[in-house]
């Protein structure tokens, strides 16, 4: 039996209607609301949440590694049971499909349960320690031992391209529960009952599992208020945010403005420049072509690594295949947008960047009127000298859009893409005869970005420890951060150093017979072996 959807927010494990605001998604495919309505958070419940989740964090950060990771299954498996039912409600909401729904779903669950393999493991908690030297001249030496902890309750933001693996039960969510955090999430307002349903699946797992109702909660609504107001709740002590710069940059400001500011990991988008070289171009033109609709058509362009830059080198090879990028994206049918803002903000952004001097449109450049929320994909062309003067020219054009940069000289493309502001990604294309050349791009980019790729196309984020999903800003707030993959638990973990303390007053993972086993650095060597007997 399916969690009856009621557009009440979801607080400490009970439902709540206390305000009087409505509102209804949209289906993107008919442009028409959807029969459920929602009820708009009110500032009491919003309190409600966060003064449960603080309570939760008393209790869960005395729960040991191995209790978080059997909840994280345990909200996997509550996923899994909702079954096609949540498919088809997210579908609805979203209009992305039942394929794409399917395999987002199993990246969800699966991340779950990749950081609760990282739980098990244990040495996420980073055990530094340096020991005693009591025979140290002229002063000795403390023992001194550092490891992390819990940051206290997140906010988190639901995305509204990747209604599953970025919202309710997402990286964001899972990473903080990953810590011992407590979470209120904010859901989006394109897909309030796949919001709700996801709200349902974890509540299960927090009253299967005996973990504080306050664990988690779920709070809903359409006005910038819900979300300014629990940013600025003083329980709150770490936001994630996956969304626009203009509304990453307002959490960010807000945060910093409360009495006791605190981090936000926003990740606002970003414009993923690549660059081919000549002899890649001459030698598989057709099939970096392919690979470049096919990546910037993805999910219809709707995503944050979606590649809207190509830097080119003059040549006849280049106008070949400037001409045959836009003559495929021309073919293709563009696919659906998620919700009216989208679209309209698209058409804004593109009709700016069209507007501008040196910039040519190609291919497509407006809304498709009639049918679904869609745009037209979008070919722009400019040169490097335009590009590198004008800084509006790196704005993200959130669809099926790119912007061709061609550059006359090989220091032309070095001075634009010198003017790149902070991106997610960027890749090359080249052949291994060009790979000088490359070095010297990599070395720029470098500084640039959080993610180089060599010969490939930046959408497809694989779910694993190595992976950087971040970049300086206005990519992200926090470039050392990642929210992608495991490493993600690391901003909602803080550091606590002991100084001379007894053993038996020591967290586990710094006791001398390290009793968990974890993998330890030791007086500056890693090992997993217990300390000597003094």
């Amino acid at each position: 039996m399916h969690p009856s959807i009621t557009g009440s927010q979801l607080l400490a494990g009970k439902e709540s209607k206390s305000g009087t605001g409505r509102f209804r998604a949209v289906n993107p495919r008919t442009r028409e609301p959807l029969p459920r309505s929602f009820s708009e958070a009110t500032p009491a419940e919003i309190d409600q949440a966060a003064q449960a989740a603080a309570a939760a964090y008393e209790e869960l950060g005395a729960y040991p590694a191995s209790r978080l990771a059997a909840f994280l299954e345990g909200v996997a498996a509550q996923i899994e049971g909702l079954g096609d039912y949540l498919l088809q409600v997210a579908d609805e909401e979203t209009g992305l499909g039942l394929p794409r729904l399917r395999g987002e779903r199993a990246r969800t669950t699966g991340q779950l349960r990749k950081f609760a393999a990282l739980l098990r493991e244990g040495s996420y908690v980073q055990a530094i320690i340096d020991t005693a030297q009591p025979e140290r001249e002229p002063v000795p030496m403390p023992s001194i031992r550092r490891m992390l902890f819990p940051l206290g309750p997140v906010a988190v933001f639901s995305a509204s391209n990747f209604p599953f693996a970025f919202a309710v039960a997402g990286g964001d969510t899972a990473s903080a529960f990953a810590a011992g955090c407590p979470v209120v999430v904010k859901g989006h307002p394109s897909h309030p009952a796949t919001s709700e349903l996801f709200g349902h699946a974890i509540n299960q797992a927090v009253a299967a599992h005996g973990f504080p109702p306050g664990t988690f909660s779920l709070i809903q609504g359409e006005t910038v208020a819900v979300g300014q107001e629990l940013v600025r709740h003083p329980h709150i002590a770490a936001v994630a945010f996956t969304g626009s710069l203009r509304a990453g940059r307002a959490i960010y400001d807000a945060a910093a403005a409360r009495p006791v500011p605190i981090p936000v990991y926003a990740e606002m988008g970003s414009t993923n420049p690549i660059v081919i070289l000549p002899q890649a171009l001459a030698t598989r033109s057709s099939e970096i072509a392919a690979g470049l609709v096919g990546s910037l058509t993805l999910g219809s362009g709707q995503f944050c690594t979606n590649p809207g830059l190509v830097f080119l080198l003059e040549s006849a090879d280049t106008e070949a295949f400037i001409a045959e990028v836009a003559g495929r994206m021309a073919a293709q049918e563009p696919g659906v947008l998620l919700n009216e803002r989208i679209e309209s903000g698209l058409a804004a952004t593109v009709a700016g960047t069209v507007g501008r001097e040196g910039v040519e449109r190609l291919v497509g450049g407006e809304a498709v009127a009639d049918g679904p929320y869609c745009f037209a994909n979008t070919v722009l062309r400019t040169t490097a000298a335009t590009f590198a003067a004008e800084p509006a020219l790196q704005v993200e054009h959130f669809g099926p859009v790119t912007l061709f940069v061609v550059a006359p000289s090989f220091a032309a493309l070095q001075e634009a893409v010198g003017a790149l502001h902070g991106n997610l990604t960027a890749a090359v294309h080249a052949t291994d005869a060009e790979q000088e050349l490359a070095g010297a791009l990599f070395h720029q980019l470098r500084e640039k970005v959080g993610r180089l790729l060599w010969n490939g196309f930046p959408t497809g984020v694989e779910v694993v420890h190595a992976m950087q999903h971040g970049g300086p800003y206005p990519a992200t707030t926090a470039p050392a951060t990642t929210s992608v993959g495991m490493t993600a638990i690391k901003r909602f973990l803080r550091p606590v150093a002991y100084q001379n303390v007894p053993d038996p007053l020591l967290p586990p993972a710094l006791q001398d017979d390290n009793p968990l086993g974890i993998w330890r650095i030791v007086d500056g060597q890693y090992t997993t072996a217990s300390l000597p007997a003094v």
